[in-house]
Order: structure tokens, then sequence, then C-alpha cells
């Protein structure tokens, strides 16, 4: 092989490896999908409660009903609309393979919203899911798609925004993508905690984990106070980032640990499967999070964490001290922009007098990798296999008519079964029972309570107190904007207030001269609300039209509500 086709060859190797180690993204493919500057509200990646935040929310102006335009060229591949999650939400597939996510939507382009409406009169269903054909709903770049609205869980307008890969269903960093978010400042550590991380672990004499005393330096870096320790130990801060035109508290894009200078651990959030996202209490310390409601995050791998986000990680990130040694521990957190604080803390390896506290027993330990099953009284808790991250001891009692399944502070990965004996009630007073949860206050909230036989279960991943509850009460509906026998000529809606106060909505009715028709139900308002727009012609002399609403709750507690209106 002469010298010119080794040289080629070499070139064409180094490309390939270079391509195949660092994943390219489109920078100039993609636009904007608001028409307004890019301000964020969160970002990729976020901790939230049993998930990571799975895009970037982008400020509305504090409004609804901006536009909202496709990125690229492409096709609707799928609509969803729900009471809570995403609300309304677009997902448009990308010939480059790729599709973006446009979620929390007021309402959808006319075209998209004709095709919409015409299934949801179909089936009958404001909820309603649809994944039109290729050539149904094409898109094109810049044009508008949808209105932006605060639908669903959100609590505040704003849009939420991803790509997805459409092969793998991974959702991925925007920001990759090309959108650009003035970010100048540095990560904020609020809190950092030293770890013991085995039976024989010490750090200042203490075999628990410890918060550090931190000191702020001139560049903006911490400084601890020196630790004495021994045997292997791990490190996790509390840290939150801030972008230059909001002052919401961000999520990080990077966090790194490096014991005297050699990095020991590392992770990203480049990109995540939605299947990861439960192991997000892996990442944190969840007892902590439960008790003190502040997210530490944990710069070592616990057992059965199964993150895809971590990089260049030794030992599962933790860190042996050997006696008479001195170390360097320094933590780095880093937002996408490349804006880095540090913690540093300097360790001293001595050898310290391991004594074991004698702590109270509980009466249950449950096996990771067990079915468990116990009864007390009326309850009965079931766990399956693999619901626990680890062997787990547990306290578990029934009294006063409370069901109180340990505190809360374990992560579960499974759902447990805590059924009730409900026998010594009437068949009457079983139909009016459910299962609620017990919140730190003493309110009692409907969890999803299934009947069989004699019994009622529910599925859950929240320990915590549980109890059985009655609800005789109808739900309440009542007009907002019109009165009986009013002429509607001058509104674009009608708006009906339906709550709940016991067990909570559990479905709606509403209907027009005998016809089903869409009525939206926004539960953070309690409101129904009907688009007069959607209205057919009144065949009858009078103009006159009879509205009809049946509104059940969760145990079948029912209430009809019967208003006449004109529109001439």
């Amino acid at each position: 092989m002469n010298r010119k086709k080794i040289i080629v060859l070499g070139i064409l190797f180094f490309y390939v490896i270079t391509n195949f180690s660092q994943k390219k993204y489109p920078q100039n493919y993609f636009q904007s999908p608001v028409d307004i500057p890019i301000v964020l509200s969160a970002t990729f990646g976020e901790l939230r409660p049993d998930h990571f935040h799975a895009g970037i929310d982008i400020k509305t102006q504090g409004k609804e009903g901006l536009n909202i335009l496709a990125v690229a060229d492409g096709y609707v591949s799928r609509i969803k609309i729900q009471h809570g999650g995403y609300g309304k939400v677009l997902y448009i597939t990308h010939p480059n393979g790729y599709v973006s996510v446009y979620a929390h939507l007021q309402k959808f382009a006319p075209e998209i919203e004709k095709y919409v409406k015409r299934h949801q009169y179909s089936k009958e269903s404001y909820t309603i899911q649809l994944f039109p054909k290729k050539d149904q709903l094409r898109v094109v770049k810049g044009k508008l798609i949808a209105l932006s609205g605060n639908t669903g869980g959100s609590f505040g307008p704003h849009l939420h925004f991803e790509y997805r890969d459409a092969k793998t269903g991974r959702t991925i960093n925007p920001l990759f993508f090309g959108i650009d978010v003035k970010d100048t400042k540095k990560p904020t550590v609020l809190s950092a905690y030293v770890y013991p991380l085995d039976d024989f672990a010490r750090v200042n004499q203490l075999g628990v984990k410890q918060k550090l005393n931190l000191t702020k330096q001139k560049n903006g870096d911490l400084l601890a106070d020196k630790i004495i320790a021994s045997g292997t130990i791990g490190f996790g801060i509390q840290v939150i980032d801030r972008l230059n035109a909001a002052m919401n508290n961000n999520g990080i894009y990077k966090l790194e640990l490096f014991v005297n200078k050699e990095k020991k651990y590392q992770h990203s959030l480049k990109e995540f499967s939605f299947s990861e996202g439960k192991y997000v209490n892996l990442l944190i310390d969840y007892a902590h999070y439960y008790h003190k409601k502040e997210r530490i995050q944990q710069c070592f791998i616990v057992p059965n964490n199964k993150l895809s986000i971590y990089e260049k990680v030794v030992a599962d990130g933790s860190v042996f001290i050997a006696k008479d040694l001195n170390y360097i521990v320094e933590i780095i957190a880093s937002d996408y922009k490349g804006n880095k604080t540090k913690v540093i803390i300097p360790v001293q390896g001595k050898e310290q007098e391991v004594t074991f506290s004698s702590e109270k027993k509980l009466p249950f330990h449950f096996r990771r990798k067990e079915f468990s099953k116990v009864t007390k009284g009326i309850v009965t808790l079931a766990i399956p296999k693999y619901s626990f991250y680890t062997d787990v001891d547990f306290d578990f009692t029934y009294e006063n008519g409370i069901a109180k399944i340990h505190d809360g502070s374990i992560p579960m990965h499974k759902s447990f079964t805590l059924s009730f004996d409900v026998s010594e009630y009437s068949l009457q007073e079983q139909k009016k029972l459910f299962i609620g949860k017990i919140n730190d206050k003493g309110y009692v909230s409907y969890v999803n309570t299934k009947r069989k036989e004699n019994k009622l279960y529910t599925l859950s991943k929240k320990l915590g107190n549980y109890k059985l509850a009655t609800d005789t009460t109808k739900p309440t509906i009542s007009t907002i904007n019109f009165k009986d026998k009013q002429n509607v000529k001058n509104l674009k809606k009608l708006h009906v207030e339906i709550k709940d106060d016991g067990s909570g909505i559990d479905k709606y009715r509403a209907t027009i001269d005998g016809k089903w028709i869409l009525m939206e139900y926004e539960y953070k308002k309690n409101r129904l609300s009907y688009d007069l727009s959607d209205l057919k012609p009144s065949t009858s002399k009078t103009k006159e039209y009879t509205l009809k609403i049946v509104v059940s709750d969760e145990v079948g507690n029912t209430n009809t509500h019967i208003t006449t209106f004109y529109k001439k």
C-alpha cells in the first residue's frame, strides 16, 4: 500500500472515530418555536418528583395565545389532550429523524383544530389521543401550528418544548440544536454534605451524614472546613442555576467530582429515556428530600441505579480515605454555557474509633428480590419483588382507622397494593367509601380506588398514611358568565364551574338539546368551557337551547344542572 493511500485511510479512520464518539446535532435545520425572544423558566433535566424535566420551558410573557411555530417541515404524528400532564400537546416528526414536541397549548392551528374536534365529537370525549398519517397534517417551517397556553399540569402560561429521537424515543437537550439562551451566571451551591458509605467509615468521629461548613471565596468558589475521615465516603451538593433574563431556580447541566485533580465522577444532562425517570430518586438523597424538601445531588452511584447520564465514574464515585494521607476533593457544578462553581473540600485521613449505636429495630425486613405480604386488622399490604431498590427495614401499623406505611422516606420502583376489608359495612355504605391518602396537614385526598367483592384496594408508589373515607355529597354545578334564559349572542364561550370537596370529579357529560357537546375541563380552575362557535343553528322558532350537564364524583354521587339560553 502506497503512502498516499495510507494517509487517506488514516484521515477516514480519524473522521469515523471522531463522529462515532461525538454525536452531532443540526445547528441550522430548526428555527425557534416562538416569534418572541426565548427566555427560559426551566431547563432540560431539572430534578422533579419521580422524573427529570424532559425539555425546556419557554416563557410566554405571562400570557396565553402567543403564536407557536413549526421548527421545521414535517407532519403531525401524534396529538394528545388530557386533563393533567402535558394538557394539549403536539408531536411533529421531521425528515431528519427528530420529533419536536409542543405542550400545554391553548389551541391548535385551524386545520389541526378541525381534525381534532371531528374525532372528539366522534368519540364524545374531550380527552383523546390521535396518530395522524404522514399525509394528513403536513406542517411547514415557520408556520403557525398552535397558540400557547396553560393546559394540563402547568401552573403558569408557558411552552414546554422538546426534541426527541424518532427511532429511540429518547429526549435530547434542546440547547444542542442551536437554541441560544443568554447565561453568564454561575450556578449557586446552597449546601454540601459528606456521607460515610459503609459501616466502618467515619467523618469527624461520626458514622452519619454531615453538612459541611462552606466559606465563599473571592472568585465565587466555596471552601469547606477541613474534615477528618477514614474509610469509604461520598459527597453531595444542593445546587441551582439562574439565567440572565429570569429569576427561576433552574437545574445544572453537569456535575463533576475530582480527588487530588483526578476525576472520579461525572454526570451530564444530554439525553435520557423516559423509562429512566424514576431513578432520579437514586440520584438524590431521597430521605433528605422527603424530610427537608431539599434535593441533594449525590456524587456517587448507589446500587441498582440504572441512569444513563453518568460518564467517567471511578469506583461509583466513592472516595477511600487512607490513614495519614491528605486529599483535596473538588466538586464542580456547570451550566450549559460552561459557567462553573467549585466546592473545595480538604480531607485528612486519620484512623478513628468505630463504635456502633444501638438503633431501634423496625418490625419488618423486606427483601428486594422477594414478594412480601403483611396484614394488620382489616388492612393488607402486598409488595411485589423489586419494588424497593435495596433490602429495607420497615414499619407498618393500623391503628385508629389509619394505615401507616412507614413514613414516605423510602423511594419505590414499583407500586404496592394496599387493600381494606370492608365487609363490616353495608353494601350501600361500601358504595360511598374510598381510600384516601393523608398529607402532613391531615388533609385526606382521594387515591385511585378499585373494588373487588368486599375489598377496596389501591396501587401506589407513595408510602405514608392511608385511611377509608366516606363521600355522600353530590358535586356542585353553577354557571359563571351566563344565567338561565339569557341571550348569549355577545359571548364567545360558556363557562360553568364544577366542584367536589369529597372524592373529587370523576366524569362529566354535557349536551345541548340532547346532543353531546365538547366542553373543555380546566381542573385547576374547576371550570368547563364551551366554544359557542361550535353551536349549530337552532331549529326552534324561539331560538332556545337547553344545556344539560351531568357530573359524577369518584364514588358515583351525581348531580345534574339544566339551563336554557338563547342566541339571536
